[in-house]
C-alpha cells in the first residue's frame, strides 16, 4: 500500500453553471485531459468540509481537510498572525485589517465606498506608518503589515475574539459597528468592542488628514482613509497532525494564512512563488513535493489561482486558469503514478462562483484518489457533475483525512486501545510491555 499522500489542492475549483459556457461550470467547459485521465483510474466523488449549501473560507475548509475539529479552529486573524511571524500570547486577539475608502453619510453612518484601493508599495508603507499608537481602557493595539494594504491588528489586555466584523465586503454598504457576539456579552467582549470602535475612529481621522490621502483626492484618486476589520481570532489548544493522525506533514503554498495554518497544525511549510503561469507553478511545486516525499507522510500542494480567477467574475478567465493547471499537472502525472509509495488526492477546499454576489458558495467540490489498492469507478471526467456518480460518494469534514489513513493502512479499528492517547492512527505510540525478571 502507499506510504504517503500527495494532496493537490486546487483552491476554489468548484463553481456554478454559466450561460456563457453553455450552462456548464468552468471545470466542465475546460479542456482537462490530464484530470480526466486521473479520474478514469481513480475513485471519485464530492467533498464538502461542513454542510451542503454552506459557503466556507479557505481557512475553515483547509482546517477540516487537515483533520481539525470546528471547536479547535482559532480564527483567521490568529492564523494570519502566525503565518506573518507575529508572536501571539494566549490571551491576545488578532484581526484581519485592510485599508479602504470609507466615508460618513448625512447621518454620520460610515459607508464602505471602495473596499479595494490601489496603492504602490511606498504608499502602503506610508499608510501603515501613519497609524498612531493606541491604548484604551487597558487595551493596546498594534498593526502589522502582511502584504500590500493588508495586515493584522493585534489587541492585548482584557480582550475577546467574540466581536463582529466591521467590513461589509461590498461597496456601498454601511460598516457594521463593533459589537459583542450574542451569548458572549461579557466584560471583556464589551471592552474589546469599545476599544476597537475608538481605534477605528482615530485611524479614520488620522488617515483622512494624511497628506498622502489629501494629494490623492486632489488628483482624483481614491483615498485609503480608513481601516476595516474581520475574522477575529485567538490561539487555542489543538493536537498536531502528528499527534492525532500520526502523519508528518508538509505544506507548499503561498500566503501568510497557509503558513500560519501549517504552523498551527504542526506541519512544515515551504513558501512557493507565483508567476504568470499557474500550470508551471503547480508543476514546480509538485516536483518539490516529490523530492520531499521520503521525509513526509502527508504533503499539501496548493494553488490559489482558480479562486483568484473566479473572484474576477469572469467564467472564461477561470476556464483558462484550469486549463493551464491541467497542462502543468500533466508534466508530473507519470512521475506520481509511477511511484508506488504515493497516494494521490486531488480536490478543492470550496466553490468560488464566477458570477453573482457571493464571494464563495456552498456547492461541494470534486475529489479523486489514485494509488495502489484504491477502487476504480467508471467515472471518466473530473468535474462537479461527473464525479457525483463515483465510488467515494460525498465526503464531509474529517472524512477526508480518515480516508487518507485508510488508504495508507494506518486506520485505527474502532475500539482498539493500544495507547492511552486519543489518537486516530494505528499502530499508536506506546511504551513497551517489559517483563520484570
Amino acid at each position: 500500500m502507499p506510504d504517503a499522500c500527495l494532496l493537490v489542492l486546487l483552491d476554489g475549483l468548484g463553481d456554478r453553471s454559466h450561460p456563457c459556457l453553455g450552462d456548464r461550470t468552468p471545470l466542465q467547459a475546460a479542456a482537462t485531459p490530464c484530470l480526466d485521465r486521473l479520474a478514469s483510474i481513480s475513485a471519485t466523488g464530492l467533498y464538502h468540509a461542513t454542510l451542503f449549501g454552506q459557503p466556507l473560507p479557505s481557512e475553515n475548509a483547509h482546517f477540516a481537510l487537515f483533520g481539525g475539529l470546528p471547536e479547535e479552529f482559532p480564527g483567521r486573524g490568529a492564523l494570519e498572525a502566525l503565518g506573518a511571524g507575529i508572536e501571539l500570547g494566549p490571551d491576545d486577539v488578532a484581526l484581519l485589517i485592510h485599508f479602504a475608502h470609507i466615508g460618513p453619510d448625512a447621518e454620520c453612518r460610515l459607508t464602505l465606498l471602495h473596499d479595494k484601493v490601489p496603492a504602490t508599495p511606498d504608499e502602503a508603507k506610508a499608510l501603515f506608518a501613519a497609524l498612531p499608537p493606541f491604548e484604551f481602557e487597558g487595551v493596546t493595539a498594534s498593526v502589522h503589515p502582511v502584504g500590500g494594504l493588508f495586515g493584522v491588528l493585534v489587541l492585548r489586555g482584557e480582550v475577546s475574539p467574540f466581536i463582529t466584523d466591521t467590513n461589509p465586503m461590498v461597496d456601498g454598504r454601511l460598516l457594521p459597528r463593533p459589537l459583542p457576539l450574542r451569548d458572549h456579552e461579557d466584560r471583556s467582549a464589551l471592552r474589546t468592542a469599545r476599544a476597537l470602535t475608538e481605534y477605528l475612529i482615530r485611524a479614520h481621522r488620522t488617515l483622512s488628514a494624511l497628506p498622502l490621502n489629501r494629494e490623492r483626492e486632489r488628483a482624483g484618486q481614491v483615498p485609503a482613509n480608513g481601516l476595516v476589520t474581520q475574522r477575529a481570532g485567538r490561539l487555542k489548544p489543538c493536537p498536531t497532525l502528528r499527534q492525532r493522525y500520526g502523519l508528518r506533514g508538509l505544506s507548499i503554498a503561498t500566503g501568510a494564512m497557509y503558513a500560519g495554518l501549517a504552523r498551527f497544525t504542526g506541519m512544515d511549510f515551504l513558501k512557493a512563488r507565483d508567476t504568470d503561469d499557474p500550470g508551471a507553478d503547480l508543476a514546480e511545486r509538485i516536483r518539490l513535493a516529490l523530492d520531499k516525499a521520503d521525509n513526509y507522510d502527508f504533503i499539501h500542494v496548493h494553488t490559489k489561482t482558480p479562486d483568484q480567477a473566479a473572484h474576477t467574475k469572469d467564467p472564461e478567465a477561470k476556464v483558462r486558469v484550469i486549463e493551464s493547471l491541467d497542462r502543468g499537472l500533466s508534466e508530473v502525472t507519470d512521475a506520481i503514478l509511477d511511484d508506488p509509495r504515493l497516494l494521490l488526492a486531488v480536490t478543492a477546499d470550496h466553490s468560488t462562483p464566477s458570477c453573482g454576489a457571493l464571494i464563495h458558495s456552498g456547492e461541494p467540490v470534486p475529489m479523486l484518489f489514485a494509488g495502489r489498492g484504491v477502487r476504480r469507478d467508471r467515472v471518466a471526467a473530473f468535474d462537479e457533475v461527473a464525479v457525483a456518480g463515483g465510488a467515494l460518494g460525498c465526503m464531509r469534514g474529517r472524512e477526508f483525512l480518515f480516508t487518507v489513513l485508510n488508504y495508507l493502512d494506518r486506520a485505527r479499528l474502532a475500539g482498539i486501545h493500544d495507547t492511552p492517547n486519543p489518537v486516530e492512527y494505528w499502530p499508536g505510540d506506546h511504551p513497551p510491555f517489559i517483563l520484570d525478571p
